[in-house]
């Protein structure tokens, strides 16, 4: 096959990918569960059936009308369909997922996963060290840290998302003076969505020798606004603001998931993912949940909670907060990120996991003033003149509905997937 074929192939692979990924996609199967009079009818029921009082509006034998409606959906195209992080109409996407996967249903227990499709990625930290090589010749140390923030300001997607949200994160507001935290999270959100992990993994997982670059390192994601206040709220209550959000609900199941711990497998990670662990726990960052570091002086993570106000729910709420504090699979993920050898550690290397989640609260540095983030962070971002433009990408409210905009019929992606088989098959059958 000669280059000419080889593009070709390449190109006509991604495209079935596509393909493949039209046909899981939630959005697509909720038009097609929409336009069909059997399946139409079914949704609608399991849609009361999840939303608030929906036994009052379904009325006598509403367990049962409840039961037939997921049975009967759960053969149809919605069952397995799937959502992109960051992808438009995000949050209808997840909303069709999550009518089907509810964690309980009156009584009805279906398994709990999470809605996104496995992203599989390989970092290239030596191209992004390499980068910055030229204006470092001569230099015997190296600063990840430093050639992380090098490597971001010359990539045109990240230089612009991380200069946008640190503008959002550090711009006081008029009326009060201080900053607009739901703009700083969305902007936040954005920046960890769209651009690619080689970058913000280096930006916010790098190692660190020293107190200064730990500081910095923690006041990347700029806590003083994105989630820091006078008193820690309760963490039970973060996690039922999040599980009231569907698309904080997904980032917190796919964290979950993927960094699950477990002391049989050789990485302390019942998935043996390191890399989806630290993508997962990007996902939370803007949350009502976001995890960070919580001083300058260790690697600890955790959201900004506490557990001291939750009295006959201490266990559950330590079991939440175990799970940055006391997780094993997520102490080795970071541990393995910052080793300069990049070895994948056993338990033993690490501190040893607790016999549960009874995760002990940490305390945090006090917030920092605004005028010290802007002159920390202005040490490692070139300062800009930004417009106060909207900030796109963040999540919208729900319709109560499926989407109202046309699909293709579902027979569309197997037919194309057909079409683009016979079309490989012609040009390997040239290639000889």
């Amino acid at each position: 096959m000669d280059l000419w074929g080889v593009y070709l192939f390449h190109l006509i692979t991604l495209a079935l990918l596509e393909v493949i990924w039209a046909g899981r996609d939630c959005l697509v199967a909720g038009d097609s569960c929409s336009s069909d009079e059997t399946c139409s009818p079914r949704l609608r029921t399991l849609r009361q059936c999840v939303a608030g009082n929906g036994s009052m509006k379904l009325g006598p034998g509403a367990r049962s009308q409840c039961a037939n409606a997921v049975s009967a959906l759960l053969s149809s195209p919605l069952h397995g369909c799937q959502c992109k992080r960051g992808m438009k109409k995000e949050k209808n996407c997840l909303s069709i997922y999550w009518s089907l996967h509810q964690s309980i249903i009156h009584g009805l227990n279906l398994v709990e996963s999470y809605p996104y499709e496995a992203v599989e990625r390989d970092y290239d930290y030596v191209r992004l060290a390499s980068i910055t090589a030229d204006s470092d010749v001569g230099m015997t140390t190296v600063n990840r840290c430093l050639d992380a923030a090098k490597a971001c300001n010359v990539d045109d997607l990240c230089q612009k998302l991380r200069t946008e949200y640190v503008s959002a994160c550090i711009k006081p507001t008029a009326k009060s003076g201080l900053c607009n935290r739901a703009k700083c999270n969305k902007a936040l959100r954005r920046f960890f969505d769209r651009v690619p992990a080689d970058y913000t993994h280096e930006l916010l997982f790098c190692p660190c020798t020293d107190t200064a670059c730990a500081e910095r390192r923690r006041q990347t994601i700029v806590p003083s606004c994105s989630y820091e206040g006078v008193d820690k709220p309760g963490c039970l209550t973060q996690m039922r603001i999040c599980k009231a959000d569907y698309v904080c609900r997904s980032r917190l199941a796919q964290f979950q998931y993927d960094c699950q711990p477990s002391k049989l497998s050789p990485n302390g990670c019942k998935q043996e993912n390191y890399g989806a662990c630290l993508l997962a726990y990007t996902g939370l960052i803007g949350s009502s949940i976001t995890p960070n570091y919580v001083d300058n002086s260790t690697s600890r993570v955790a959201p900004w909670c506490s557990c001291s106000a939750a009295a006959n729910q201490r266990e559950e709420c330590y079991d939440f907060l175990g799970y940055f504090t006391d997780n094993i699979c997520l102490q080795n993920a970071l541990l393995a990120f910052g080793s300069e050898a990049d070895q994948q550690p056993t338990p033993s290397q690490s501190s040893p996991p607790s016999t549960g989640h009874g995760g002990r609260e940490t305390t945090s540095s006090p917030p920092g003033t605004m005028e010290t983030m802007r002159t920390i962070l202005d040490t490692i971002i070139p300062t800009e003149t930004m417009e106060n433009e909207e900030l796109l990408g963040g999540s919208t409210l729900p319709s109560n509905s499926l989407p109202s905009s046309a699909s293709p019929p579902s027979l569309m992606p197997q037919a194309a997937l057909t079409g683009l088989l016979l079309l490989l098959l012609h040009l390997l059958g040239n290639g000889h």
